[in-house]
Order: structure tokens, then C-alpha cells, then sequence
């Protein structure tokens, strides 16, 4: 099934919002309903393709011939037309298809995707690479107006092999997470990746964007799980990992992780796996403040015993409920609301519970059952949904993530949540900032805010201007500009004050020598600029060299 083309995931599990919150939003924020309601994808028109015949004949002849792997129509075009960020839903509700493709590839298997990659740099067409289509950083649209194609890798779907004795599985990309999951399941093993992404995201794309998933205190982010990566370049194949880990120079895994496309496209990718839980238990803590819950979390990152979930919602969205309105309810007097989760067999699992209950205790939280944090757990999916109700009220809601060390873990969270307040009450839509710690390390965290606000006159550069001042406030209090979501062209020119000059010389070589008629991803990663243009017509005389399966 197809994500809903102009919001989240399955239409059937649109939600409505609960009184309190439709409250909140006309009383508190003066939110009113807008007077217009979304096009249609009937009512949507997108302009005719730009593809020229030579090169769909080419691209044809790379997927075998097969018509239905080469696709020109306006719903296939407009279903890969950017991502799911809330800028891009109120586009694509508005009818804006100024960035959709000009046709959508779908190859069957990696000698399919090198032989596109031929065709393309061949005719001097750039390349997006789609997965699940979850990207909220404009991961999916090139930096300018120029004629692209989609490439969808949905039909590389297979397990291609599981090592029981060392715990590994080859993933193709295109792979759904919860088809992953099934099929590991089936053998008695778990991934243990479960972001909020998860239902619609695919293997490929948890790579290609350094994902980070909700039980990651226990599994560790997905560049954490990655043992070996298959990618095809415009130049060749590149296969990474004959070890769990290696001296033998640096190692390329981890320059292609989080690369998003712009150095190849991630055909497969071997994971550690584990055994299957026997358990798996949530539950609720309650801190009188952040600041109090902050130092509890830190003391389990650092000292353990670490459970498998750890998050820590600030007094708002406490008060407000995180995940879904309802799913914990907020302490009568205030404070903050922590979900500790626990897998694995029964004995490990009661004895991390009973460890980590005293850490929470002696650092002043108050247990606060299991009943919250199973519903946060029955919940955790429900969220993108409930901004698609948002949007329908006539408000902007919207997500940003960063990170940093514990020691700047306060400034951090006062400095963003002071930008986006003082940005969006100048704009005269005073804003609800929620926050929450998401995930934890040994020496940091990172940390999730959630803004819903008034739309303003022109929504999407009303945030756009928002999300800028909460992103010179990341960097300026020593934050990075993204812990999971991604780079994209949202994040891009951040990204690239984040590694400094030289940084973003050393990865356009590594581009230059991998693509170097700038054919993948242009404008997402990295900024436009000298010796590189992402769109040029082919190198004159230029041939890639003869790629390998």
C-alpha cells in the first residue's frame, strides 16, 4: 500500500483531535480553521514530463524493458513529489507539484540501478533515490528547479541471507521495516529498529540517514547495527564490511552512511541482529522538573543499568501528552513524565526494572506505573497522524531535533526553545514549544521539539524563518543540526558551517571521483559551489568506468 500522497501513512488512520487540544489551539493560540480545504489528487495537475524520448528509451532498456518500471503518469509522479515534512504536506495540499519528477524508475535488483545510473549520466539527468518517501528534511526534491528522476527502490525487497551463528542479516534497501521484521521474525530474530518512521521507512533509507530508533538506549542507533553496505555509483560498486570491525584504514562504511544519495545509491545493507525478546516492558516516572528528570537519565546513560527505552518529555509536553494527547496523563502537580522501557528475557529484564527503579529513585522520580508507558508504547506510531489533524484545524505543527553533551544539554534546550518563541511571537503567531529528551548516550542526548503555532500568511516561510533561527541557535550553543533526521536541503548550508570549508571540500572529492557528472541527489547534502555543479550536461568525453554487479 501506498502512503497518503498529500499527509501520513494509511488515509484509514486519519485522527481527530481531542477537545482539549482544539480548545488549546482556538483559545490558546488563536488558531482558526482555514476557509479552504485541500485539493484533491484528482484537482492536483502536474505539467507534463520533460523527459526526453532518447533518454526514457534508455532508461527503458535499463530495467529490462519492462513499461512498467519506467513511469510517466501524473499519480506516480506526483506520489515522489518531495517528502513529509510539514512544509512539504502544505504544498502538495495546496496543489504545488513544482518539484515532482519527471518520471519514476523502478528497477528490480543492483545491476538494474547501476545500468539506470549509466542511462542517466549518459542523458545528464540528476537522480533522487526514494525509499519509504519519510524524509521531513527535503531530502527527496533536488536545491533547484531542474528536470530529475525518482529512483524507487521498493522492488529490492528480499532477505538476502541470515547468519544465525554470527547474528547477521544482508537487507536489500527497498525493504520495509516491518516486512524486515516479519521476515527476521520468522527465524527467531529481531532488528530492534523501530523510529517513528517505522511502519513506512525502509532499510535503505535508515541508512542513507543515520537513523536512530525509539529503543535505541538498548539497540543502539542503525549506524550502530550496520556491518557492510552494497552501493552503486555512477562509477562502479562499492561493497564496505568484511568484519564487525577492522584496522585496515578509515573505514568507508562510515562515510556512506548518512551520505542520503549524493555519493551513491545503497543497494544492500548486512546488520547485526538479535534473538527475538521474550519481553518487553514500559512503564512511567515522574520528575518534579526536566532539569531533575535530565540528571536521572544521565546518571542511567553513564552508570547503567541501561534500559532498552529512555525518554523524557519537558513540563509542556507533559501537560500536553506526548506522543498522542491522552496517552499519559499529566501529573496533577505538574512535572515531567519519563518512559522506561525493558526488553529481553524474563530474568535480565526484572532485574534491569528493579536496578534502574532504584537509580530513578534516589534521583527523585516517583514511579508512576506501567499503565502510561504502555500506552506510549500502543501510541508511539499515532504522532504524524495527529499533525495531519493539526494541519486540518489550520495550524502549523512541526518537529526539529539536535544534540549535544550533557554539560550543554540546558543551554542548548533554553536556547532553542528561546529562538522559536521569540521568532514566531514577532511573527505574531505565539507558538506551544514541547520538548523532549529522546535519546541518550554515555556523554549526551539529544533533544526532540514539537511547535505548533498559527499559520501565518505564507505558512511554509513562516516556519521557514522559524526553523531558521532554531538553527543558528543549534549551532551557536554548540548543538548539531540534526541527531536523526537528516540533512537534505533543509539542514544543508547548517551542515556545512557545522564541518567548516574544508570539510565540505574533502566530501565534494569524495563526490567528484564517485559522481562525477553530479548525476545523484544534487543539492541535498551538500552546498552548491565550485568545482561541482549538481545538474551539468555530462563531462565531454567522459565515461564512467565499466561498473560491477
Amino acid at each position: 500500500m501506498d502512503m497518503l500522497w498529500n499527509g501520513w501513512g494509511d488515509p484509514a488512520r486519519a485522527t481527530s483531535l481531542p477537545d482539549t487540544v482544539a480548545d488549546l489551539l482556538r483559545q490558546g493560540l488563536g488558531v482558526e480553521c482555514p476557509a479552504s480545504t485541500p485539493l484533491s489528487q484528482e484537482e492536483t495537475r502536474v505539467a507534463e514530463p520533460r523527459l526526453p524520448e532518447a533518454a526514457h528509451s534508455a532508461l527503458l532498456a535499463a530495467v529490462g524493458g519492462r513499461t512498467d518500471a519506467v513511469r510517466l503518469d501524473p499519480e506516480s509522479r506526483i506520489r515522489h513529489t518531495r517528502g513529509k515534512s510539514t512544509t512539504d504536506l502544505l504544498r502538495m495540499r495546496a496543489g504545488d507539484t513544482s518539484e515532482a519528477p519527471e518520471a519514476v524508475i523502478l528497477p528490480d535488483d543492483h545491476a538494474e540501478v547501476l545500468a539506470v545510473l549509466r542511462a542517466l549520466v549518459e542523458h545528464g539527468l540528476p537522480l533522487v533515490p526514494f525509499g519509504g518517501g519519510t524524509s521531513v528534511v527535503g531530502g527527496l526534491a533536488p536545491g533547484a528547479r531542474a528536470p530529475f528522476v525518482s529512483l524507487d527502490l521498493r522492488r529490492l525487497d528480499r532477505l538476502v541471507e541470515l547468519d544465525p551463528l554470527s547474528r547477521t542479516a544482508t537487507l536489500q534497501a527497498g525493504l520495509r521495516a516491518p516486512h524486515a521484521e516479519a521476515l527476521l521474525a520468522e527465524h527467531g530474530f529481531t532488528l530492534g529498529h523501530f523510529p517513528q518512521s517505522f511502519e513506512w521507512a525502509t532499510i535503505g533509507g535508515f541508512a542513507a540517514t543515520r537513523s536512530s530508533g525509539q529503543a535505541s538506549a538498548g539497540h543502539g542507533r542503525f549506524d550502530d547495527m550496520v556491518l557492510g553496505l552494497t552501493v552503486a555509483t555512477p562509477e562502479g560498486t562499492l561493497e564496505t564490511g568484511r568484519a564487525p570491525r577492522s584496522a585496515a584504514g578509515p573505514d568507508l562504511r562510515q562515510l556512506l552512511l548518512g551520505s542520503e544519495g549524493a555519493f551513491g545509491v545503497i543497494t544492500s545493507v548486512t546488520v547485526r541482529v538479535r534473538p527475538f525478546p521474550q519481553t518487553r516492558r514500559y512503564e512511567a516516572w515522574r520528575f518534579a522538573s526536566f532539569a531533575e528528570g535530565t540528571t536521572a537519565l544521565r546518571r542511567l546513560a553513564q552508570d547503567g543499568p541501561l534500559p532498552t527505552v529512555l525518554r523524557l518529555s519537558d513540563e509542556t509536553e507533559t501537560l500536553v501528552g506526548p506522543a498522542r494527547p491522552g496517552t499519559l496523563a499529566a501529573p496533577p502537580d505538574g512535572g515531567c513524565l519519563a518512559v522506561v522501557g525493558f526488553e529481553g528475557d524474563e530474568t535480565d529484564t526484572t532485574r534491569r526494572r528493579a536496578e534502574a527503579a532504584d537509580v530513578l529513585a534516589a534521583h527523585g522520580g516517583t514511579f508512576a506505573g506501567t499503565e502510561p508507558g504502555e500506552g506510549w508504547a500502543a501510541g508511539r506510531y499515532e504522532a504524524p497522524y495527529l499533525r495531519d489533524a493539526l494541519l486540518d484545524a489550520g495550524a502549523l505543527a512541526e518537529t526539529l531535533e539536535t544534540a549535544t553533551f550533557w554539560s550543554r544539554l540546558p543551554g542548548l534546550y533554553a536556547a532553542v526553545r528561546d529562538a522559536l518563541v521569540r521568532a514566531l511571537d514577532e511573527a505574531g503567531t505565539p507558538p506551544l514549544v514541547m520538548c523532549h529528551i529522546s535519546h541518550v548516550y554515555e556523554n549526551g542526548a539529544s533533544l526532540y521539539f514539537t511547535v505548533v503555532c498559527g499559520r501565518g500568511e505564507d505558512p511554509p516561510e513562516h516556519w521557514r524563518r522559524a526553523k531558521h533561527a532554531a538553527n543558528d541557535a543549534i549551532l551557536a550553543a554548540g548543538g548539531t543540526i540534526s541527531h536523526h533526521h537528516g540533512i537534505g536541503t533543509d539542514h544543508r548550508d547548517w551542515y556545512a558551517r557545522e564541518i567548516g570549508p574544508l570539510g565540505v571540500e574533502a566530501l565534494r572529492a569524495v563526490k567528484r571521483r564517485l559522481d562525477p557528472n553530479g548525476v545523484l541527489a544534487p543539492g541535498v547534502l551538500l552546498p552548491e559551489g565550485p568545482p561541482q555543479r549538481a545538474w551539468a550536461p555530462p563531462v565531454p568525453g567522459h565515461r564512467p568506468s565499466p561498473p560491477h554487479a
